[in-house]
């Protein structure tokens, strides 16, 4: 089972939730109903939380950890991940706010204090600076990301699709494992 404790904490999980046999899933993590935890993704959540909320999915490879309180941040910065969010493949997401439908293009860095705003599509290999707000309803691009364009109709549709998506593949997943 990829549960593991730490400390006292243990993580929660909601029904309908996927995790794969090889995903790391630790401490003070809370994942939401309907969504899903692919294959060697890892979910640290020692020293603050990571929360993720309904119908998202962490794809292979992803790393989310968090930063831990100090005196001067008694906050720290926890990891939230909003509802209908697409994580892609090999991306690192630490101590950020990733609003609600969004998807994170493949191997994109979001780094300490980041806020992906509602609605926002990250291309493939991007990085989010420290404390950067990612505006709703734009594409960025780059390293570090720029706001490329407003996204489409069809492109916001697409962000609520891409998470669904992901809902009937994990029930796939599940459904042979009974």
């Amino acid at each position: 089972m990829p549960l593991e404790k730490y400390l006292d904490t243990f993580p929660h999980i909601a029904e309908q939730v996927f995790l794969h046999a090889s995903a790391q899933i630790i401490g003070d993590v809370k994942i939401g109903q309907d969504s899903s935890i692919w294959c060697h993704a890892v979910l640290r959540g020692d020293v603050n939380h990571i929360h993720i909320g309904v119908c998202s999915n962490v794809q292979d490879l992803t790393m989310c950890h968090v930063s831990h309180k100090t005196p001067s941040k008694p906050e720290g910065s926890p990891l939230i991940i909003g509802d209908y969010v697409t994580i892609g493949h090999s991306c690192i997401l630490h101590g950020c706010t990733i609003g609600n439908e969004c998807l994170i293009g493949m191997g994109t860095t979001v780094m300490d204090d980041a806020v992906v705003q509602n609605q926002v599509m990250v291309g493939a290999g991007s990085l989010i600076p420290p404390g950067k707000v990612l505006e709703s309803g734009y594409l960025y691009i780059g390293r570090p990301v720029k706001q490329v364009r407003p996204l489409t109709p069809e492109e916001i549709a697409y962000l609520r699709y891409s998470a669904e998506h992901y809902v009937r593949v994990k029930n796939n997943y599940l459904s042979a494992s009974k």
